[in-house]
């Protein structure tokens, strides 16, 4: 399963999303020796970011980024409109000092300073244009009261809440071979639902939420979005109607090349590289999201400062990739 469901709910101005990951997470780990805390943060938000990038209307790519000082120094999780995605995370520690009931907070907030950054990267953003960023903190301010975040599906609800002004529910689970998440939004009382009233929006609002509420890790890692949606909302579909949408599928993309690896070295610099090179004989690099490894030896280095077109530069090495 690696599908993504959208349903509208006709008797209540919500919006949802089913997404269940498989194949394609289990892609994102290959390789990698994660231990469990980390591997389920990590999950958690690969379906945060997939719901997120199917939820918001524009074409281009989501980037969830966090850095702390903490266990995990960087965590990186990208989709694109087309729900290809990719993710990775570093760390500060060895795997084997991270306990497996270690917390989002305890990884990511030990100094009570982490931050997430989610980016939205237009497709068609012009030379010059920033992208728009959105900075979430792992603290909810309730007023005097300060409450961490323990959760990638708090720190999300948040981020809508704060940037987009939707109040919106999420729940999310993972383990070493899926990744499934629900997401409930509540639209202005406008457009189709403009209908209903703001006593009857609230209560549907409601309804929908305690029928959500409902899930299990278990169901959300093991059931079809079709039969979750079933199993969540048949009665509510048999009274006011909950219409869903053709599936989307997600899969696992890595943007990295060789050619992009011929950039990075000529931002180097030639006295830098030669220094390598001299060094270690080649210059090599595995790509963090896929590990796949790119090596250039002294012939590769010079044709990537002989041209400006880096045509001749990506010619297929030797060895290696």
């Amino acid at each position: 399963m690696n599908e993504l469901l959208v349903f509208m709910c006709d008797g209540a101005p919500v919006r949802g999303e089913i997404v269940s990951i498989g194949t394609a997470w289990q892609a994102v780990l290959e390789n990698r020796n994660y231990p469990p805390a980390i591997r389920k943060i990590l999950g958690d938000f690969v379906g945060a970011a997939t719901l997120l990038s199917a939820s918001l209307k524009f074409e281009g790519t989501l980037i969830i980024q966090a850095q702390s000082k903490g266990p995990i120094q960087l965590l990186v999780v990208e989709c694109k409109s087309d729900l290809s995605m990719r993710a990775t995370v570093k760390l500060s520690v060895e795997p084997s000092e991270i306990a497996s009931d270690a917390t989002l907070g305890d990884l990511l907030d030990a100094s009570n300073s982490g931050r997430l950054v989610i980016t939205l990267d237009p497709a068609d953003r012009q030379p010059g244009q920033a992208p728009y960023q959105g900075i979430v903190a792992l603290q909810d301010h309730q007023g005097t009261v300060i409450k961490p975040v323990t959760s990638a599906a708090e720190a999300v609800a948040l981020y809508m809440q704060n940037s987009e002004q939707l109040e919106t529910r999420i729940w999310l689970s993972s383990n070493e071979t899926h990744v499934g998440g629900l997401l409930l939004q509540r639209l202005p009382n406008s457009g189709g639902h403009a209908h209903i009233d703001q006593q009857m929006a609230a209560e549907g609002w409601n309804r929908i939420q305690t029928l959500g509420e409902t899930i299990t890790d278990e169901e959300l890692l093991a059931l079809p979005p079709e039969t979750i949606l079933r199993r969540l909302f048949l009665e509510e579909s048999s009274e006011n109607g909950v219409r869903s949408f053709p599936s989307r599928q997600i899969r696992f993309g890595c943007r990295c090349s060789r050619k992009k690896v011929a950039d990075v070295l000529r931002m180097l610099g030639e006295v830098e590289v030669e220094g390598i090179l001299a060094e270690q004989g080649a210059v090599e690099t595995v790509c963090d999201f896929c590990t796949k490894t790119y090596r250039f030896d002294a012939v590769d280095c010079r044709q990537v400062f002989s041209t400006d077109l880096l045509a001749d530069a990506t010619r297929p090495p030797s060895s290696g990739h």
